[in-house]
């Protein structure tokens, strides 16, 4: 089934600066991360998008989008609810549709032909449930993620059914909770920043959220919900994904852009000379 709405999450406490951070893209354009986002959502077919902002925020936003402001639809979040709240501001808007849902604060570099949202939106398009997007990722960096238990789906190397999700857990928990036969030791499937999310979703954020309107909403305790009892599916990316919110994560981003552009052997000696340069 084609997906044709997409919602971006932009209203943490420490992201309305993110919108407007530039990068050269791989074709050597500067654009703002929003911008950057919205293209690769468009090139995909999808016809409308919903980013959810912090009060106050709203000519940041629409300072950022690029040419994109007719298909856009800025939803602000009051109150700073959670993840889960955040999406859930945007129900009026998904309806009952499945849509896409991203964050403002991870860029995508694939390792193939194929974009990162491509992967997933192919996959997605093949099935009526939802999907998520994971990733391979080393126990060192489960802190940093939500991540899921499962199995391998008969006869597909790269799709998985979800059964358990656990936000954040230590290693102690996904060894015990979360292993999927055939990864790497101490390696368990991340989430990576992408979803496509059906209205079973919505329901279940806003039964919590009306159960207890004043506590902070996580979407992972409605997807592990979910996976209790329907069919939840998650599809692995050959790609990386960079978190621009963390120390040094715009750079690892652009560094990894660069890389894999036009002017990869000019930024190889660039990052050489420094290295030798800088060497204590």
């Amino acid at each position: 089934m084609k997906i044709q709405k997409a919602v971006i999450t932009a209203a943490g406490p420490n992201q309305h600066h993110l919108p407007l951070q530039t990068l050269v893209t791989p074709t050597g354009e500067t654009k703002t991360v929003i911008e950057y986002q919205l293209d690769s959502i468009f090139s995909n077919q999808i016809e409308s998008v919903a980013i959810i902002i912090a009060p106050n925020t709203l000519p940041e936003f629409q300072s950022a989008v690029g040419p994109h402001h007719d298909k856009i639809t800025f939803i602000e979040q009051s109150q700073p609810l959670g993840y889960g709240h955040a999406v859930l501001c945007a129900r009026e808007f998904t309806g009952t549709d499945r849509f896409l849902l991203m964050v403002i604060d991870h860029l995508y570099l694939s390792l193939t032909s194929q974009p990162c949202l491509a992967q997933l939106l192919q996959v997605a398009e093949q099935t009526d449930a939802p999907i998520s997007a994971v990733k391979p990722t080393h126990e060192s960096k489960l802190p940093l993620y939500g991540t899921i238990g499962g199995s391998r789906v008969t006869g597909q190397s790269n799709l998985f059914t979800v059964t358990n999700i656990i936000e954040k857990p230590t290693p102690t928990v996904a060894e015990q909770d979360l292993i999927i036969p055939g990864l790497r030791a101490g390696h368990y499937l991340c989430f990576f920043g992408m979803h496509v999310l059906t209205d079973s979703i919505m329901q279940h954020l806003s039964s919590s959220f009306e159960s207890q309107p004043q506590t902070p909403l996580h979407l992972t305790d409605s997807l592990a919900e979910v996976a209790r009892f329907e069919n939840y599916l998650a599809t692995e990316i050959d790609g990386l994904r960079f978190n621009i919110e963390e120390p040094y994560g715009l750079l690892r981003a652009q560094l990894g852009m660069a890389l894999a552009g036009n002017s990869r052997d000019e930024i190889m000696t660039t990052l050489i000379e420094l290295i030798d340069a800088t060497r204590r």
